[in-house]
């Protein structure tokens, strides 16, 4: 008959657990080493007795296992980081995907669409958001109205204060007139009026001159006869 088995927990008698520990550590230090020898691994036991003793191999040097062992730690940690907020970021995109599909649905939800798994109470509940929103679309529009008739208010108020301002203008531009009863004259009546009087004084002018290049002739042909009718007579003598 084999060994009956041997329940795992802390040995209470002091002589007991001691015999154990001292015939497992041996036990343990033995299959280390083998495992060195036979897998060509690099293997290190350390073992602290209740008291404190160290008892330890190592088939490579003990500093050389540690020293490795630092170095392996040190190069995995990054990994181990890059490994852990990868399986955050993806546990957060699942978490987002399955946020969006609660959304698209409650969207064709509010569209009327796809509502044969709802309740009545659900479809109440879902009637008195419609009811809600409505009424909020309604005031914002009611509100946008309201702006843009001011607007048009202070725009027309605008326009009265300048036509106001053109007319005051006007009227301090009527006092510069001698007469009042005749209005000012526009941009194209002046003008028409200055072109006339400019043409009626050239065609003056060259009525005048032509007047006086006329006498000038006569006089120079009457004075001409008068000469020779001088030079003819004999009682001039």
């Amino acid at each position: 008959m084999g060994r009956g088995k041997i329940e795992i927990k802390r040995i209470e008698n002091s002589n007991s657990r001691q015999v154990t520990f001292s015939k497992r550590r041996t036990g343990l230090l033995k299959k280390a080493q083998e495992l060195a020898i036979l897998c060509d691994a690099e293997v290190a036991v350390i073992i602290f007795s209740n008291t404190g003793k160290l008892f330890e191999f190592s088939s490579s040097g003990m500093k050389r296992t540690l020293s490795r062992y630092k170095k392996c730690l040190d190069s995995t940690e990054p990994a181990r980081v890059e490994h852990k907020a990868e399986k955050q970021d993806s546990k957060e995109v699942d978490n987002l995907k399955e946020e969006i599909v609660k959304l698209q649905a409650k969207q064709l939800m509010l569209l009327g669409h796809d509502l044969t798994g709802l309740s009545l109470k659900e479809l109440q509940h879902l009637e008195q958001q419609l009811n809600e929103g409505l009424l909020c679309v309604k005031e914002k529009k009611e509100h946008l109205l309201m702006e843009q008739l001011e607007q048009s208010r202070v725009q027309e108020q605008r326009a009265m204060l300048e036509n106001e301002t053109l007319r005051r203008q006007v009227e301090e531009l009527r006092c510069f007139f001698p007469s009042t009863d005749h209005s000012v004259p526009t941009y194209h009546e002046y003008y028409s009026m200055e072109r006339k009087h400019s043409l009626g004084s050239a065609s003056a002018d060259i009525a005048c001159n032509c007047s006086t290049e006329k006498g000038d002739s006569d006089t120079t042909l009457h004075l001409g006869y008068a000469t020779g009718l001088m030079l003819l007579d004999p009682s001039a003598d």
